[in-house]
């Protein structure tokens, strides 16, 4: 998956300013900067790897839209959630566009874009289950969620460690399975990922939404791409062709084609 690497120096002074000085096209192609994203690969229809071992998914499509009209090669791999924002830290790729929200805790670590999804989140349990959400309501209940998500955090800043017990998991689809496999409770995801996903699934027929729509706070306000602090030529870059993409109607057709909820 790993391909050759430009250092962030090289990007910053090819893929804006220098590479229009290198001369014939010929030339230029073949010394085209790199811009690297990294997805979590797990998480369909946003980023998944394929049998064929390739990553895919919308936030690649979007990837590949930004580099286009950066002139840039586009460069996209899977990396575990745990260790994704270590990682941009740590100079392995450039950004992340892995419709991650833009919490206050990840804004501390890294700077974000405008944003270019929204983000809704859910509880979903066994239908006729539950008809509140509230710590209170869920004492002594087993809520799964992904390590590390923003309705991870959530669910610790909301007083559920305090009442019932949250079990973590490695992937979106953990807790997805366990749940059909009745060894949870309810779990608390992505509403649009759920809805195209884990509801989907003749399996999953009993299962239903709980409670309200959760959003903002610790849940974030929407997606963006993050990239490291310092990196703020890239930054400016990355927000001109996001409202480029949104004016001119690329973006919004995209969603379109994929999901039948409102994510602009």
């Amino acid at each position: 998956m790993q391909g050759n690497h430009c250092t962030r120096r090289a990007l910053g002074a090819a893929a804006f300013g220098v590479a229009t000085a290198l001369g014939a096209p010929g030339a230029r192609a073949q010394n085209r900067p790199r811009l690297r994203f990294a997805v979590e690969g797990a998480n369909p229809p946003w980023n998944f790897v394929t049998p064929q071992g390739q990553v895919a998914g919308i936030d690649v499509e979007i990837a590949n839209e930004i580099c286009r009209r950066l002139d840039v090669t586009c460069e996209v791999t899977a990396q575990n959630w745990d260790g994704i924002i270590p990682g941009l830290i740590a100079n392995r790729f450039d950004a992340i566009i892995a419709g991650m929200a833009m919490t206050p805790a990840r804004r501390e670590r890294v700077a974000f874009t405008d944003q270019y999804r929204r983000i809704i989140s859910t509880f979903i349990a066994p239908r006729g289950r539950f008809t509140e959400v509230s710590p209170t309501a869920l004492r002594g209940r087993r809520i799964g969620v992904q390590r590390g998500a923003s309705q991870h955090i959530w669910l610790q800043r909301a007083g559920y460690e305090q009442t019932a017990t949250i079990v973590l998991y490695d992937t979106v689809g953990g807790p997805e399975l366990d749940l059909l496999a009745g060894r949870l409770d309810l779990i608390v995801m992505n509403k649009i990922t759920a809805h195209l996903g884990l509801m989907q699934r003749p399996e999953a027929r009993n299962l239903e939404f709980v409670g309200p729509e959760l959003s903002g706070g610790d849940l974030g306000d929407g997606a963006g791409i993050a990239l490291r602090k310092e990196d703020t030529e890239l930054l400016a870059r990355l927000n001109r062709v996001l409202a480029e993409i949104v004016a001119d109607g690329t973006l919004p057709r995209l969603y379109e084609r994929h999901i039948p909820f409102r994510l602009l």
